[in-house]
């Protein structure tokens, strides 16, 4: 994928842009993907990156989607965030930099723990990989 498959910043929606772009969070249990259970690879909603396995995803109870680990590490960026005043782990997109939600160390413990806590309106699914 090359870079002019990444959407501009004018071609995003205002929630969309509000996410990834303000760093902000989408209300719980209102987006796409929080409650899915279709089968397929999520991928980045602005620049098309793979991002997480639907084989990865599990119910969390909080109203977002969550993962238990990334597709593929080398797609993603972690990076301390104190913008609340608590320490957080924030998961961006590598190649655009969009904000996608945040990491925590509360996910099942028996698939190693971290709760990848994902914003539905930063992702696409694709049905057709997994």
């Amino acid at each position: 994928m090359n870079e002019s498959n990444i959407k501009k910043d004018e071609e995003l929606s205002k929630e969309l842009y509000r996410v990834a772009r303000g760093k902000e969070t989408e209300a719980p249990f209102t987006g796409e993907y929080w409650d899915n259970h279709e089968q397929g690879m999520y991928h980045c909603a602005i620049c098309g990156s793979e991002l997480f396995s639907s084989d990865a995803k599990f119910d969390s109870g909080t109203g977002w989607p969550s993962f238990t680990e990334p597709a593929n590490l080398q797609n993603i960026i972690l990076k301390d965030d104190a913008s609340l005043g608590v320490r957080r782990i924030e998961v961006l997109c590598k190649k655009c930099g969009a904000h996608l939600g945040h990491v925590f160390d509360d996910g099942p413990r028996d698939k190693g723990g971290k709760r990848y806590c994902i914003n539905s309106i930063c992702l696409t699914l694709d049905k057709t990989k997994n």
